[in-house]
């Protein structure tokens, strides 16, 4: 067993093992018995912190997206205010975010599927990249607000199926980046 952390620093570690978890066996193997096997703590120091596998999920996809966040936004506030500027940096930090990822993120979001407190929380983080494109956007755009936030909504959507092929292999990073940079600029530089 390891020592006695505080609560905040335990369900990191438990955070940490958790991706280990799914990066080397899968999503299928992510139980709260297997978390706690996995980071040498008994079961309900891992109920304590998650109550359920679907609290762990979530938790997990909450980390992760505010960890891609974060990143996505410094690289942000080092950038010009153009158009172009704006929408190649995010296209590419997008996608410098899901190859760090690898392809946990996806794999995450397809275990979520079919619980409805873990759809309603894939919701609420994809609500929040709109609303993220939108503020790294609308200021550069000279289209309506309203307009650019709707289509943030779409090259959010864009930008995951991008994403999963590029982590399934299917294109480069950098085709994935370009082709969001080129979306981006069509849809908001009317």
């Amino acid at each position: 067993m390891t020592n006695k952390l505080p609560r905040a620093n335990r369900r990191a570690q438990l955070l940490d093992h958790a991706h280990a978890i799914v990066r080397e066996c899968g999503t299928d193997a992510l139980t709260l018995g297997e978390l706690a096997r996995h980071a040498g703590v008994s079961k309900p120091i891992a109920y304590s912190h998650f109550e359920t596998r679907s609290g762990l999920l979530i938790a997990l996809y909450r980390e992760i997206n505010e960890r891609r966040l974060a990143a996505v936004a410094a690289v942000l506030a080092a950038t010009s205010s153009t158009l172009p500027d704006v929408a190649r940096v995010v296209s590419d930090a997008y996608m410098a975010c899901h190859v760090a990822l690898g392809p946990e993120w996806h794999a995450i979001g397809a275990a979520m599927r079919g619980d409805a407190q873990m759809l309603a929380c894939q919701q609420q983080m994809l609500d929040g990249y709109a609303d993220f494109f939108h503020a790294a956007l609308a200021p550069v755009s000279s289209l309506p607000g309203d307009v650019v936030r709707r289509r943030c909504i779409a090259i959010i959507g864009a930008a995951e199926a991008l994403s999963d092929a590029m982590v399934r292999e299917r294109m480069t990073e950098r085709i994935a980046a370009d082709e969001l940079c080129s979306l981006i600029l069509a849809w908001l530089a009317c």
